[in-house]
């Protein structure tokens, strides 16, 4: 099976790395300075599963190359048009495009650009970032990836593809719910990314106050409750397990938003909360934090 890695960054670059790894057939598309740096020094993975160097194929926009069988899509939405642009040359009728954003509002953008037949459900659980010299570091025990056909079935082309993924040195999972998981995950990221982002802080300090912790559950209660009016499909009282996770995790968490603040990089505001809002607005559900998180977002865009 051909697969195409649409960017060697934090994301890309490790669980493509994985697969190249294990002896798949994997290409990186990425941008001429990227593909110079390879080049140069190769794609190294630093990781608490054990650290790789690697020599991929490394193409470029620009090149002619045939359709793949598989694109693994994991760049971040305010990327995506340009990306999907660049993507239709390497993509045929039965390309199937496996995407990793996080939120929901891309789905509906890739079934457009290459038909809902080809997009799945796809999501990841990581924690790495890439390195002033170009280097993917991973740091934590998890590095999932899971994925599945957004009708639950069991096809062909996904045992072909649950084959190609199994047997590497990260956790590549088919489900046969990836629809409620995505989901699952965009209640968990938008309501930690948001009230870490509004309050400049870890999770820690904001689960400590009273105020903070109220926020935080305002918050999550708020964004599943215009979930459940866009029908998504989220379990019954799946905010009470995701709010134990969240007063599980360590003390000094910080959501990637709220990192990617710190660094002044930009945010996916938009595909994040201006999604929910403009449902929220649609339902006639009163939403004063969510517009307070994502008005934080604009300022600090502008």
């Amino acid at each position: 099976m051909r697969i195409l890695v649409v960017g060697a960054g934090a994301v890309g670059g490790y669980f493509g790395g994985r697969l190249l790894e294990k002896g798949e057939d994997v290409t990186f598309l990425v941008r001429k300075g990227r593909k110079e740096q390879i080049l140069g020094s190769g794609l190294e993975i630093e990781s608490v599963h054990g650290d790789v160097d690697l020599h991929p194929s490394i193409i470029t926009k620009e090149e002619q190359v045939e359709p793949f069988d598989v694109i693994l899509l994991s760049t971040k939405a305010y990327h995506l048009e340009a990306v999907m642009e660049d993507l239709l040359p390497f993509a045929s009728n039965d390309t199937m495009i496996l995407p990793l954003l996080n939120g929901m509002a891309h789905m509906e953008k890739l079934d457009q650009a290459f038909g809902a037949t080809n997009v799945l459900g796809g999501l990841c659980f990581i924690e790495s970032t890439l390195d002033a010299s170009g280097k993917v570091v991973q740091t934590s025990p998890i590095h999932d990836l899971v994925f599945g056909e957004r009708n639950g079935e069991r096809t062909e082309r996904i045992e072909e593809l649950e084959k190609a993924f199994s047997g590497t040195k990260a956790n590549f999972r088919l489900s046969s719910t990836i629809e409620q998981e995505m989901w699952h995950k965009y209640l968990f990221i938008s309501t930690m990314s948001g009230v870490t982002s509004l309050f400049r802080s870890p999770i820690g300090p904001i689960r400590e106050s009273e105020e903070g912790l109220k926020v935080m559950n305002d918050v999550l209660y708020n964004i599943s409750a215009i979930m459940r009016d866009l029908n998504a499909p989220i379990k019954d009282q799946v905010e009470t397990s995701l709010l134990d996770k969240m007063h599980q995790m360590d003390y000094r968490m910080k959501s990637s938003m709220q990192r990617d603040m710190e660094k002044g990089q930009p945010v996916e505001a938009e595909h994040f909360y201006g999604y929910l809002l403009e449902a929220a607005e649609s339902h006639s559900i009163d939403s004063p934090l969510l517009s307070a998180i994502h008005g934080n977002l604009m300022v600090y865009s502008s």
